[in-house]
């Protein structure tokens, strides 16, 4: 009888072990399926196409965006170029994240308006605001998904 409890021991003991890396296992599995479906769902969402127009000219030009980053300003490589000395190079930026699009000024000059209230921190946009850059306005149009 002596001599069974030794082995009974190890035998619990390596129960215990093959318990616990089946548990690890099991763990590490439900991770990566979560993620991966969470990637997949990520990877599935589309970004609601923005309209930027110029105010008060009857040739407006119109801008059409599907990307996530549109940077205004008067350097000629932002994606709205708007040629007036009172903007600065890189201006404001119009970003897509959280399902909304927001507006943020990138430490420009003069500022950037939302509305007739200037932007100090990130602000959600809606369709039909109107923003402000310089002498410069701006009429925001944002395509609902279906």
């Amino acid at each position: 009888m002596n001599n069974l409890l030794p082995v009974a021991v190890l035998i619990l003991r390596i129960l215990m072990v093959v318990a616990l890396y089946a548990f690890l296992i099991w763990v590490m599995v439900t991770i990566w399926s979560d993620l991966k479906f969470r990637s997949q769902i990520l990877g599935q969402k589309k970004i609601p196409q923005i309209l930027i127009s110029t105010d008060g000219d009857p040739e407006a030009v119109k801008y059409t965006f599907t990307q996530n980053e549109v940077i205004i300003g008067r350097e000629e490589t932002c994606d709205i170029f708007i040629p007036d000395p009172v903007i600065s190079a890189r201006h404001a930026r119009l970003v897509f994240r959280n399902t909304h699009w927001w507006i943020e000024d990138l430490m420009s000059t003069n500022g950037t308006y939302l509305n007739d209230e200037r932007v100090e921190s990130p602000a959600i946009l809606i369709n039909g605001d109107e923003l402000r850059v310089g002498k410069n306005i701006l009429l925001v149009e944002i395509q609902l998904l279906i």
